[in-house]
C-alpha cells in the first residue's frame, strides 16, 4: 500500500459525516437534527417521507455536541446551546425554521437547556452562574429570568409538569456524595418537597412527566441495578406511591412515557448491546425490542406521524443511523441512513467479547502503588483483530470513568484497526451497565483496582492470542481513559511500549480546582472526597507524581478551552517531565489544540487528531503492514 492510499483512508474516514442528536418534530413530520456534511457539525431538518435533507444553521452551534437542542412546542423554531471554540460555556439561542437566529437566554457561565413548557412561554434550564449547577426558569414573554433552587450540590435532570404547574428535579442535601434524591416543588421553585423513593447513598432522578400531570417517571438503583419507576403523586406528595419496573436481571434506564403516557421506554444493557424495552405503565408487561447487537436508543419525545418510534441505532460495523420502528409489526426501517463514502460495513470489523477474572492486581510488577489484592470481578471487554500477524495491540480504556464500551460504531478504533493495530476495551470496575456495587468499587480508588483490570485484561489476551506483538503493546485513551493511559504508564511501564493520553487527568489537587463547579462535586468529591480530607489519595493517584516510572514514549494532547478536564492538566505533566529529565521530542511529545475543548466533532480537526495519532503510533511501535482484508485493500 502506498503512502497516498493510507492518507486516503485515513480522510475518507474521518471525512465520513455522522448524524447525532435527532429530535422528532411536535407534528411528527420533520426531524431534526445535528449533521457535520458540510465538515463542521450544523442544524439540519430531514422530511423522513421526501428524504429531503436541508441545512440550517451556518456555524452558530458548538462544534462537538456536549448538550442537544428542543423544539418550540408551536414547531415554528428550536432552541439550541451556542459556545465559544469549544468552552461549553453555553448560552441559548432560538433558530427559525428558515434560520434565523436570536438570544434567548445569556448570562456568565454554562447554561444547560432542560425542558421547554407545553404552552412554548417557559424554558427551564441548569446555570453554574453563581458557583454551583442550578435551576433556573425563563419566561419567554416577559424575558425574565429566575433563579428556582439554591443548592450546595450540583441540580439537574429538570423537568416542567404538563401545565407547568410543578418541576421535578434531582440534587443531593444528605453527607453521602454518591447520593441523589429526587425533587418536586412549585413552578416558581417554593415548596420543595423530597419524594425519598430510595435509600440514602443511592441514586434518583427524574426522567419524565407522564401527560395526566399526576405521574412522574423516575429512576433508581437502590436495589443495586437500575430500574425504572412511576410515581403516583395523584394524592398529593405525602402520599405518593411508586411502581417499579425491570432491574432484575440487568441495568435499565428509563427514557420516557410514549405519547399517551400508557407506556414506557427503558433501555437495558445486556453485556456490551443497548437493547430498548417497552414495559406497560398498568400491567406492567415488558418486550425487548428487536435489534442486531450494538446501541439502539429510542427518541421517545415524540413519535413520527404514521406513529412509529424514531430510533438511533449503531454497531460496531455500522455507523449511527435512524431507524423507524413499528411497534405492532416489530419491525424497523431504516429512514435516515448512514454514508459510508469508498467503504461498505462489510468492510469494517466486529469484536470479540472476552472475559477474565481480576483481583485488580496484575501480574506486570505495579511501580507507583502497591496492594495485594482487591475483591475479585469477572470483567468484559472488546477485542477487535486487525487481522494483522503479528499484530500490535493498543489498549483503549474508556472515559468516564462511569461509562461503558459498547457495540457501537466507533471511527478511531476502525481507523486504528486499518493501520494493523488490534484494540482491546475493558469494562474495567466501575464502569457503567453492572449496577450501583460495580460503580461504587471505584469510589475512593482512582488508580487502584480498576487500572489493575485494564492491565489484566492486556495480559489475558495477550496471553490468550499468540498473534498479538506482546514488544508493541501501547495505551490510548482521552478524558478518565487519558488519566488511565497515563496511569498505566506510571503503574505497569513494563507492559507498554509507547502511550497517548488525550485531554487527560494528571493531577487531581489541579483538577479539583479547575474544572467547572458541578464536575468538583459530582465527579471529584464524588469519587474521592475533599484534598483536605483525603489528601494522601489525591497525591498518591495523581500519574504526575509518579512521572520518574515512565519507561515508554508518551504522546500529550490537549484542547486548550477544555472546561472539563483543563489544559493545565496536560501543561502540568510536561513541566513534570521536563523537571525529571525528560526531552520533548525524544521521550514525549506535546501538542496542544487551539479552538477546541474537550474533542470536536470538525472534520478537519478529526482528521488532525488521526493525523496525530498515526504518526506517533506509527513511528513509536509501528505496524507491519502485510497483506490482510481490511479497509485498507
Amino acid at each position: 500500500m502506498s503512502d497516498s492510499d493510507e492518507t486516503d483512508v485515513l480522510r475518507e474516514l474521518a471525512s465520513l459525516p455522522t448524524v447525532t442528536s435527532p429530535r422528532v418534530s411536535p407534528d411528527g413530520e420533520t426531524i431534526a437534527l445535528y449533521y457535520d456534511v458540510t465538515g463542521r457539525n450544523e442544524l439540519h431538518l430531514f422530511d423522513p417521507d421526501t428524504e429531503r435533507l436541508t441545512q440550517l444553521s451556518d456555524g452558530e452551534v458548538p462544534r462537538s455536541v456536549r448538550a442537544g437542542f428542543e423544539w418550540d412546542p408551536s414547531g415554528d423554531r428550536l432552541f439550541y446551546h451556542r459556545d465559544e471554540s469549544g468552552d461549553e460555556q453555553h448560552d441559548v439561542w432560538a433558530m427559525t425554521l428558515d434560520g434565523e437566529s436570536e438570544p434567548i437566554v445569556e448570562m456568565e457561565g454554562q447554561i444547560r437547556l432542560q425542558d421547554v413548557s407545553e404552552d412554548g412561554e417557559t424554558l427551564l434550564f441548569g446555570s453554574n452562574r453563581d458557583g454551583q449547577m442550578n435551576l433556573y426558569r425563563h419566561d419567554l414573554p416577559s424575558g425574565e429570568t429566575t433563579k428556582l433552587t439554591d443548592y450546595e450540590r450540583a441540580t439537574g435532570a429538570g423537568e416542567l409538569s404538563p401545565v407547568g404547574e410543578r418541576i421535578a428535579y434531582a440534587t443531593n442535601e444528605t453527607e453521602a456524595y454518591e447520593n441523589s434524591d429526587v425533587y418536586v416543588a412549585d413552578a416558581d421553585g417554593s415548596n420543595p418537597r423530597n419524594l425519598a423513593i430510595g435509600e440514602t447513598g443511592a441514586e434518583a432522578r427524574p426522567i419524565d412527566w407522564a401527560p395526566d400531570g399526576d405521574r412522574l417517571l423516575v429512576s433508581d438503583n437502590t436495589t443495586d441495578l437500575s430500574r425504572s419507576g412511576i410515581v403516583d403523586l395523584s394524592a398529593g406528595v405525602d402520599d405518593a406511591s411508586v411502581t417499579w419496573f425491570g432491574g432484575d436481571e440487568h441495568t435499565e434506564s428509563p427514557s420516557g412515557f410514549l405519547p399517551g403516557g400508557d407506556r414506557l421506554v427503558a433501555n437495558r444493557v445486556e453485556g456490551t448491546a443497548v437493547v430498548p424495552v417497552i414495559y406497560d405503565a398498568e400491567a406492567g408487561e415488558s418486550r425487548a425490542l428487536s435489534f442486531p447487537d450494538g446501541v439502539a436508543r429510542p427518541i421517545v419525545d415524540d413519535t413520527l406521524a404514521d406513529g412509529r418510534l424514531l430510533t438511533y441505532l449503531t454497531t460496531s460495523s455500522r455507523r449511527p443511523e435512524l431507524v423507524a420502528y413499528d411497534l405492532d409489526a416489530d419491525e424497523f426501517e431504516r429512514v435516515f441512513e448512514a454514508e459510508y463514502g469508498p467503504f461498505d460495513p462489510g468492510d469494517f470489523v466486529e469484536p470479540e467479547v472476552v472475559a477474565f477474572d481480576s483481583d485488580g492486581v496484575p501480574e506486570t510488577p505495579a511501580r507507583a502503588v502497591d496492594r495485594d489484592s482487591y475483591g475479585e470481578f469477572e470483567i468484559e471487554g472488546l477485542l477487535f483483530d486487525a487481522g494483522r500477524r503479528p499484530s500490535p495491540l493498543v489498549v483503549n480504556p474508556h472515559g468516564g470513568p462511569r461509562a461503558l464500551d459498547l457495540q457501537r460504531f466507533s471511527y478511531r478504533v476502525q481507523f486504528l484497526l486499518s493501520r494493523g493495530y488490534s484494540v482491546l476495551q475493558v469494562n474495567y470496575r466501575g464502569s457503567a451497565g453492572r449496577g450501583r456495587e460495580f460503580v461504587e468499587e471505584l469510589y475512593g480508588d482512582w488508580g487502584g483496582a480498576e487500572q489493575g483490570d485494564v492491565a489484566t485484561g492486556a495480559e489475558h489476551v495477550l496471553d490468550r492470542y499468540d498473534w498479538l506483538d506482546e514488544d508493541r503493546v501501547a495505551v490510548y485513551g482521552g478524558s478518565y481513559g487519558g488519566y488511565s493511559a497515563n496511569w498505566q504508564l506510571v503503574q505497569y511501564p513494563d507492559l507498554y511500549a509507547a502511550g497517548v493520553t488525550w485531554v487527560g487527568v494528571s493531577d487531581l489537587f489541579d483538577m479539583y480546582e479547575n474544572t467547572m463547579p458541578h464536575f468538583r462535586t459530582e465527579l471529584m468529591v464524588k469519587n474521592l472526597g475533599e484534598p483536605d480530607a483525603n489528601e494522601d489519595v489525591y497525591r498518591e493517584r495523581s500519574p504526575v507524581n509518579h512521572v520518574e516510572n515512565l519507561d515508554a514514549p508518551l504522546l500529550i494532547v490537549h484542547g486548550v478551552n477544555d472546561p472539563r478536564v483543563p489544559v493545565s492538566q496536560a501543561r502540568i505533566l510536561r513541566d513534570a517531565l521536563d523537571d525529571a529529565g525528560f526531552e520533548e521530542g525524544v521521550d514525549y511529545e506535546y501538542e496542544e489544540l487551539g479552538e477546541e475543548g474537550h474533542g470536536s466533532g470538525d472534520i478537519d480537526q478529526k482528521i488532525r487528531s488521526l493525523e496525530l495519532l498515526d504518526d506517533f503510533l506509527d513511528r513509536r511501535i509501528g505496524a507491519e503492514r502485510t497483506a490482510v482484508a481490511s479497509i485498507d485493500d
